[in-house]
């Protein structure tokens, strides 16, 4: 296939996984502010995907982790049913989709953003692996702030579904951890 069929089919299935994701979410509200992540984020790809154009690998990774992020603004973060699952597994009461997500934010898009750098940069060697790592965990942190932000200024009430620390006044920095650790594991395996 070429490269414009796989970006066609792509962008389908997120399309097509978007609609589902409309069709009576179990909170709307968390609905909203979750999509605002997703409503945000494409004039951003689309400015540089005109100045950079990725590799089908980076497209594939990044519309893989749109999907996760797209399921879990259906279900809200700490309810997405495979969420609970993934705590029995791992020994734990909580619902462990959120964390997942993050550390597939490490995982997916890591690649992409090296490419990135790389290409913008001509950079190789361990500035080419470093950066990148720390571009990860600076949108993870600027992440959390704008998920704090949203929740509390956009909708108070929505908020704490929004935010999904369910109880840990660690979230924050557990989130932005594992989206390092998924970084760090693509990077150096």
């Amino acid at each position: 296939m070429t490269n414009k069929i796989i970006n066609r089919v792509l962008i389908a299935s997120l399309v097509i996984v978007w609609i589902w994701s409309a069709i009576h979410p179990l909170h709307f509200d968390d609905w909203l502010l979750e999509n605002i992540l997703v409503v945000l984020s494409i004039p951003l790809f689309l400015y540089i995907n005109r100045r950079v154009k990725f590799s089908t690998l980076s497209y594939v990774l990044m519309t893989i982790f749109m999907v996760f992020h797209i399921i879990g603004a259906h279900y809200t973060y700490s309810e997405v049913p495979f969420g609970f699952t993934l705590g029995e597994w791992l020994g734990s009461d909580r619902n462990m989709y959120d964390r997942l997500v993050h550390f597939l934010f490490g995982v997916l898009f890591v690649y992409p953003i090296r490419e990135l750098f790389v290409y913008q940069t001509k950079i190789k060697g361990f500035w080419s692996y470093f950066v990148p790592i720390m571009i990860i965990f600076a949108f993870a942190g600027v992440y959390e702030v704008m998920e704090w932000a949203v929740a509390t200024i956009v909708n108070p009430d929505a908020g704490m579904a929004f935010l999904g620390t369910q109880g840990d006044v660690w979230d924050a920095q557990k989130d932005m951890f594992v989206a390092m650790v998924g970084a760090l594991w693509i990077l150096f395996l």
